[in-house]
């Protein structure tokens, strides 16, 4: 069971990327997907989740209008499209899930718990002019 995120590099301010988290070893349709970043010595910080049994499609205020999440369940794949991104936007970015949960109730709970999350292999986005 992996989860590995991809697509990270080196953009100018107001570029874009396109992050991909891929799965193996399980269905990733049947779960929800977040996505998470940290950047060096700031506390991690939850981007967006997506599940399909959630209506509306979480993001931090941080992104809100600049990233959109979205999913390819036949290539089980999860996507991060960052547009206009920011310098403040560098950081590791990280896709992760609860088994437990097929929704993201575990992402928006007001106080997270991950003690059972499982992290993927982040990927580094740098924006800087």
């Amino acid at each position: 069971v992996q989860l590995q995120a991809s697509g990270g590099g080196s953009v100018q301010p107001g570029g874009s990327l396109r992050l991909s988290c891929a799965a193996s070893g399980f269905t990733l349709e049947h779960y929800a997907i977040a996505w998470f970043r940290q950047a060096p010595g700031k506390e991690r910080e939850g981007i967006s989740c997506i599940s399909n049994v959630d209506t509306n499609i979480p993001y931090a205020d941080s992104v809100k209008g600049r990233f959109t999440v979205s999913r390819d369940n036949a290539k089980n794949t999860v996507y991060l499209q960052m547009n206009s991104l920011k310098p403040e936007d560098t950081a590791t970015y990280y896709c992760a899930t609860d088994f437990r949960f097929v929704g993201c109730s575990w992402y928006t709970a007001s106080e997270r718990n991950y003690d059972m999350v499982h992290w993927g292999k982040g990927t580094l986005v740098t924006v800087s002019s």
